[in-house]
């Protein structure tokens, strides 16, 4: 009788410690705002949030034009996690692609910037990879990206 009872009650252990309950995509999305929220605050940014969640920071508006979602961009920028964690950057002389080719967030992000502009951009998950994550990004990740837009290339 010890034996089932023992059993059944390591058997009950790896069921409830192996079942993770997974957000809906709303309260996914609630949790990436009050993270980028606590964010801005820790960091003092000046933040604005747009109408799909996405927050940006202009530190320097730039004087070129602003790109347009179609149009390709030479960027510099550096990718890291709220908890500071890297996982990727430009070298110095940045890279250029279409803006129809990234991350909702990009697209929308480097949009609020002229040509030589420089910020910040705080991206919720479902403006970055999602639910499937991407390489070394977990799924679900609020992502942080330091921008330069050098130009538009034509």
């Amino acid at each position: 009788m010890k034996k089932i009872l023992l059993l059944a009650s390591l058997g009950m252990l790896v069921f409830t410690t192996s079942c993770e309950k997974s957000l809906s995509t709303e309260e996914q999305f609630d949790e990436d705002i009050k993270e980028i929220e606590e964010y801005i605050s820790k960091n003092k940014l000046d933040a604005v949030r747009s109408s799909t969640g996405l927050y940006y920071v202009i530190n320097e508006l730039g004087t070129g034009h602003h790109p347009e979602a179609n149009d390709n961009v030479r960027v510099r920028y550096k990718g890291y996690t709220t908890d500071g964690a890297v996982f990727d950057q430009s070298d110095e002389d940045g890279i250029s692609f279409n803006l129809q080719g990234v991350i909702k967030g990009w697209t929308e992000g480097i949009q609020y910037f002229k040509e030589g502009g420089k910020g910040v951009l705080l991206i919720p998950s479902k403006l970055g990879y999602g639910e499937s994550g991407s390489g070394p990004i977990a799924p679900n990740t609020v992502l942080v990206f330091d921008v330069e837009l050098l130009t538009i290339v034509e």
